[in-house]
């Protein structure tokens, strides 16, 4: 006989129709949503491991492709000046810049090696004369008393630090072989890359702008002439300033009686213009100590020149070089030298001046600009020069009468 209990299912009652027995089938399925998830995690892990992987193996290659395009940024202008003033096709003033700019490179290199070398062998011949008037030297300006034939005696020791250090870097010769022939490798592909950056650069843009709509176009070629333009006239000044460097140091070297005063002149010149702040300090650190083996009085004119043609560089030559190309703050020229030595190494350090020349005259051209208030905050001093670029009294013209 039928009763109205309620049923186990339903204990109060009210039963609608739905089915909520437990059912262990349906509690332990995975939502579709996860799935999907471990999928997606799964395959961007192959996807990030994949193109690290691809990096470390064309990263060589970017650098490579920087390179070039900064010094075809740099050659662009004289290229540029051959072609449409005499005449010259793209592809002979290319090669023809190209060329003396290796032959500048390999001049230097091939002058520093020389000097580099012959020092070490002078060196490691005389090496007892250089310490015995090294001792004499501490002990006449120290005051100390040490004994110049015991500084020779643990020198020439055969279990000593230094044999030890000799006897180390023999095994390295091998692989100081196979990075010159790296180096050389990777020099002729800049060299290729360059040249046809260059040579065929008008085809290069065309094909580019293709793709752009008019006035994306002119923004582009706009940008890219402003790049070549400044960071081509930036490197021409250093250059230039470097030129000047080299001859006056050459002619203070030579005079002084200083060994090898070519290499040493050009040395000077080029990396005191092409590493920021540091970079005279650093280029006058090697002459002064390889004349300071030879003669202290002589380092000393060394030293006191370097410091007094500074001064003179920055006040009289620098400002006129740069006043028709563009001259970077020294704090943007240090931070920008230490972010590329962070990122690329030494190759950083030496891109990031023209690179950052070249953003600087990119973010000049670019936005609004207002009149800036009158405060001493923002007053300038007139520059410390008599006469300015263009021949006019280099002191900008007083500011108007706000009233």
């Amino acid at each position: 006989m039928p009763t109205d209990s309620p049923s186990l299912s339903d204990p109060t009652g009210d039963d609608d129709g739905t089915d909520t027995s437990f059912d262990p089938g349906r509690s332990q399925r995975v939502p579709p949503w996860i799935i999907r998830a471990i999928a997606l995690f799964w395959v961007g892990y192959v996807l990030v491991a994949l193109l690290g992987r691809v990096w470390d193996r064309l990263a060589g290659f970017g650098l490579l492709l920087l390179v070039s395009l900064f010094l075809a940024l740099a050659i662009e202008p004289g290229v540029n000046r051959l072609h449409r003033k005499r005449g010259w096709r793209r592809g002979s003033a290319t090669a023809l810049i190209l060329f003396g700019v290796l032959f500048g490179m390999a001049t230097f290199v091939g002058a520093m090696g020389t000097l580099v070398g012959t020092q070490i062998v002078d060196l490691l011949q005389n090496s007892e004369t250089y310490i015995r008037d090294t001792v004499d030297t501490i002990n006449d300006t120290f005051n100390t008393s040490l004994d110049p034939q015991e500084v020779v005696d643990e020198v020439n020791r055969d279990d000593g630090p230094i044999q030890r250090f000799i006897d180390s870097q023999q095994d390295n010769a091998i692989e100081l072989s196979l990075q010159a022939l790296r180096g050389l490798l990777a020099a002729l592909s800049i060299t290729l890359f360059t040249y046809y950056l260059v040579a065929d650069g008008p085809r290069l843009r065309r094909s580019i702008c293709s793709r752009l709509r008019p006035d994306r176009q002119r923004q582009v070629l706009a940008a890219w002439e402003l790049a070549i333009t400044k960071t081509g006239g930036y490197l021409y000044s250093r250059a230039l300033l470097a030129l000047l460097s080299a001859f006056f140091h050459w002619v203070v070297f030579q005079a002084a009686g200083i060994q090898a005063p070519i290499p040493l002149a050009i040395w000077v010149g080029l990396v005191s213009q092409f590493l920021p702040v540091v970079g005279t300090y650093i280029a006058g650190l090697l002459p002064i100590l390889l004349t300071f083996l030879d003669s202290p009085g002589k380092a000393v004119i060394v030293f006191a020149f370097i410091v007094v043609y500074q001064q003179i560089e920055n006040y009289f030559f620098a400002p006129r070089i740069t006043a028709r190309t563009m001259e970077l703050h020294p704090a943007v020229a240090f931070g920008a030298a230490l972010a590329g030595a962070s990122l690329l190494g030494f190759v950083g350090a030496l891109l990031a001046l023209p690179a950052a020349a070249m953003a600087q005259a990119l973010a000049s051209e670019w936005g609004k600009r207002y009149d800036v208030v009158d405060s001493h905050l923002t007053a300038i001093p007139p520059p410390r020069r008599l006469r300015g670029a263009n021949g006019d009294s280099g002191t900008p013209p007083p500011a108007p009468d706000p009233a």
